[in-house]
């Protein structure tokens, strides 16, 4: 039987070729010394704004030392209560990551300059950056006038500011793709959703679901921070034993949180080396 074969077109070979033998830009010469000098000179700048004072920091160690002392030995007298609080704060970070990265897959692929088009993803980024641009601590004392005091102030919180981050890595994760699944899913007549469902998600997946951990691991320490605000968990209970002086106790409320977050970036690390 004779199979018939088709030659491929000439340019594809060249432009290949071409593009193998072009030469990989860089930093070079000048530039480096030039980009070197323009850091040193940014960090100096930074310096006296940010009021750096090494040497006062030295001098004041013993004042440190004893503040340290005071927190020892950690009185878990009431572990009970404090565990339970913690398991607030779990639970804060678990609905306010959970509903972010619910609200992050379709905004990241409006983000992607690979998926939609300028006016679609540069208004969406900008969004993206204002949601990242303020603090979880901000948002939390805004939702505490709106929904009160409490947990749900601290999740609305952690959603918004978290939907800002993970959007803007699940976009950059979406730019990075191979566009060869994609134009595949194109040449069978797929539509637009289908070469979403079928080209990207598969490819971006597994870092999806690293980076929506990861934020998870980083939402429980924030949601110790904006419980001091009043948001719930741990971290009122943190503020109200530091306001009045109790530094044992809030030594063993230091410790639940340490072994909450390790225990919580041990299972985190299992489940992405079995997803990556």
């Amino acid at each position: 039987m004779h199979v018939l074969t088709l030659p491929l077109p000439q340019h594809i070979p060249e432009a290949i070729a071409s593009r193998m033998s072009a030469p990989r830009r860089g930093f070079t010469g000048w530039t480096r010394w030039i980009l070197l000098a323009c850091f040193t000179a940014l960090m100096i700048w930074a310096w006296f704004g940010a009021e750096m004072r090494p040497v006062e920091l030295a001098l004041n160690t013993g004042n440190i030392a004893k503040l340290t002392s005071d927190f020892f030995p950690a009185d878990f007298h009431d572990w009970r209560f404090y565990a339970k609080e913690m398991v607030v704060t779990v639970h804060i970070a678990l609905w306010g990551t959970f509903l972010a990265v619910l609200a992050a897959i379709p905004l990241g692929l409006l983000s992607s300059a690979n998926l939609a088009p300028w006016w679609i993803h540069q208004p969406v980024r900008r969004l993206m950056d204002a949601a990242r641009a303020i603090n979880e601590l901000i948002f939390a004392l805004l939702f505490i006038v709106a929904v009160g005091l409490g947990p749900f102030a601290g999740v609305l919180a952690l959603f918004v500011h978290t939907t800002g981050i993970l959007a803007k890595l699940f976009s950059e994760v979406v730019e990075a793709i191979d566009p060869r699944p994609v134009e595949g899913v194109r040449a069978t007549g797929g539509s637009h959703l289908a070469e979403i469902c079928y080209g990207v998600i598969p490819q971006v997946l597994p870092l999806w679901v690293s980076y929506s951990l990861y934020r998870f691991e980083s939402n429980v320490r924030s949601a110790t921070v904006i419980g001091i605000v009043g948001a719930g968990g741990i971290g009122m209970v943190l503020h109200d034993l530091m306001a009045s002086f109790m530094y044992g106790p809030a030594c063993a409320v230091l410790a639940i949180i340490v072994i909450t977050v390790v225990a919580i970036d041990l299972i985190s690390a299992q489940v992405r080396r079995a997803m990556i």
